[in-house]
C-alpha cells in the first residue's frame, strides 16, 4: 500500500469517527479498525492522535484559506478601495467553502460538524493550532466584518458573529438532513450551493438588524 494511500485511509476513518463519536471518545483503535491499518502506521505519519486531529481540519482548511484568501483580494480589487458590503463578504466566504473539492457528498457537512466539535469540547490544544495555522485569512474576515458593520457596538458584533457562526454550524452541518426533510415533507429537491444561497442573506439579515433586544426587570421577590 502505497504511503499517500495509507494517510487518505487514516485520514478518511478518523475524519468520519470524530465527527460521528467526537475527538475523546474515538480511540486510535478505532481509526485503524476502520481504516484498516496498523497503530505503527498512524504512531509513523502523525505521531500522535492530537497531530492526527490536526491534519484532519489541515487537510480542509490550507487549501480553504488559499482559496478564500483569493476570493478577498478578488473582492477588494472590484470594491476599488471602498470596504466590500457584508452580503459580499458573506458570498466570498459561502463560495469559497462550496467551491472547495470534496472527497464524498457529505465534506462540507462532516467539516461543520468537525468544526462546532472544536468549540464544544476541551480542545484547548486544537483551538491553539487552529489559531496559530490560520488566523491570517480569519483575522482579515473579521476586519472585512468589522468594516461593513461599522453601526455597531464591540460587543454586538461579537454576539452576532457568534450567532451566525451557529447558524451556519447547525445548518452546513445538517444538510444532508434538511435536504431529506424538504424531500419528504415538500417534495423538493435542493443542493448544498441553493442552501447556502439561502443563508448568506438570512446572515446578513442577521447582522444588520435594528437593536431591540429586551432586558427582562429583575426579579423580585416577595417578602412574607
Amino acid at each position: 500500500m502505497a504511503q499517500s494511500d495509507t494517510v487518505d485511509r487514516i485520514l478518511d476513518a478518523a475524519e468520519e469517527l470524530f465527527a460521528e463519536r467526537g475527538f475523546s471518545e474515538t480511540s486510535l483503535r478505532m481509526i485503524t479498525s476502520k481504516a484498516k491499518v496498523n497503530l505503527a502506521a498512524v504512531n509513523y505519519h502523525f505521531g500522535s492522535k492530537n497531530a492526527l486531529i490536526h491534519a484532519v481540519f489541515a487537510r480542509f482548511l490550507t487549501p480553504f484559506s488559499a482559496t478564500l484568501e483569493d476570493a478577498f483580494d478578488d473582492l477588494e480589487a472590484r470594491c476599488d478601495g471602498e470596504p466590500p458590503t457584508l452580503n459580499q463578504t458573506l458570498w466570498a466566504l459561502t463560495e469559497s467553502a462550496v467551491r472547495m473539492p470534496q472527497r464524498n457528498e457529505k465534506g462540507i457537512s462532516i467539516f461543520m460538524r468537525l468544526l462546532g466539535l472544536a468549540y464544544t469540547q476541551s480542545q484547548g490544544h486544537l483551538r491553539k493550532f487552529l489559531e496559530q495555522e490560520y488566523s491570517q485569512p480569519f483575522s482579515r474576515f473579521m476586519r472585512l466584518l468589522k468594516e461593513a458593520t461599522p453601526q455597531l457596538s464591540a460587543v454586538d458584533r461579537y454576539w452576532r458573529i457568534q450567532f451566525m457562526l451557529g447558524a451556519t454550524a447547525f445548518t452546513m452541518s445538517s444538510s444532508d438532513a434538511l435536504q431529506d426533510i424538504l424531500q419528504n415533507k415538500l417534495g423538493v429537491e435542493t443542493t448544498v450551493q441553493e442552501i447556502a444561497a439561502r443563508l448568506v442573506p438570512f446572515l446578513a439579515a442577521g447582522m444588520q438588524a435594528e437593536d431591540t433586544m429586551l432586558v427582562p426587570p429583575p426579579h423580585k421577590t416577595s417578602v412574607a
